[in-house]
């Protein structure tokens, strides 16, 4: 992470292939242009979309970043992604203690946003919604950051996408809340607003919104393995979940995403209760 960047990042999210290969291919499947390329071209996207190391990297989240992008394409949103000039925020860097590394990996990213002129920002990790939002502007990134489920709620409020329930209408459906969208930024009901828009039956967990239940992976310990306890906190969180009774346990992040997973093979849960992000509900929905 202190010497890489993304420098395989869209190469990693369909396989590795040729330039050549992976130009066709976008072209088929996923419409993802980047900002040099639109800046040579002499324009500027309504949104720059920021993948993130999970949604760039990992198998699981590579999915819900193909769902964000197909629902970006069907409602004609002009939209960007840096690629490989796309490094980590330095979350990880600075939730572990290491300011220095994080204020370097920070400052290379901001310099190459402002020198797209970027405005606005939509990501679906609420870590990098965080710092992008909270620590950036401190090292001179000022934008207008949102996570993919303020966005997609925006599209559905102004009609360029429609939901229809579908095979979701009447589901148990409960949200876990990120840490870093709800309790520290106050973003609760853009993701519940979506869910009842899928005519879905929305289920609260015991603890949820203001009293939400970390997964188990902020402050860098997605990273590293817990310490000796009692019972992992995904356990904990994913046992919650099962009490109510849903056919899907709904999120925000990348990082509940793999740890909820977990919880739900740990219980042998995997047959009956799906794990999915927002993104994907709605595209599944959308049948994109």
């Amino acid at each position: 992470m202190e010497h890489h960047g993304h420098s395989t990042k869209w190469i990693g999210l369909i396989g590795p292939r040729s330039h050549k290969e992976i130009t066709v291919i976008m072209e088929n499947e996923l419409r993802v242009p980047t900002m040099a390329e639109l800046f040579a071209a002499g324009q500027q996207p309504e949104v720059l979309f920021w993948v993130g190391c999970a949604g760039s990297f990992d198998d699981r989240a590579k999915k819900i970043t193909k769902a964000f992008v197909k629902i970006l394409n069907k409602a004609n949103v002009s939209f960007a992604v840096l690629g490989t000039e796309e490094s980590c925020t330095g979350d990880p860097a600075k939730r572990a203690g290491n300011e220095f590394l994080f204020q370097m990996q920070a400052v290379t990213n901001i310099e190459v946003l402002n020198a797209y002129a970027v405005k606005k920002v939509v990501t679906a990790c609420p870590h990098c919604f965080n710092t992008i939002k909270n620590e950036y502007p401190g090292l001179g990134g000022n934008y207008e950051v949102v996570h993919h489920t303020q966005f997609l709620k925006q599209l559905l409020d102004e009609g360029r996408i429609s939901m229809e329930g579908g095979k979701f209408k009447g589901k148990r459906i409960t949200f876990h809340d990120p840490c870093y969208l709800g309790r520290a930024n106050n973003v609760y009901e853009a993701p519940r607003d979506l869910i009842r828009k899928l005519d879905a039956e929305l289920v609260e967990m015991k603890n949820c919104k203001k009293r939400g239940l970390c997964c188990g992976a902020g402050g860098a310990q997605m990273f590293k393995e817990p310490e000796k306890g009692s019972k992992d906190i995904n356990i904990e969180r994913t046992e919650q979940a099962l009490d109510i009774k849903p056919e899907i346990i709904a999120a925000g992040c990348p990082f509940c995403n793999t740890m909820l997973t977990d919880g739900v093979k740990n219980k042998e849960k995997e047959a009956t209760v799906a794990v999915m992000d927002i993104a994907e509900l709605i595209a599944s929905a959308e049948d994109l």
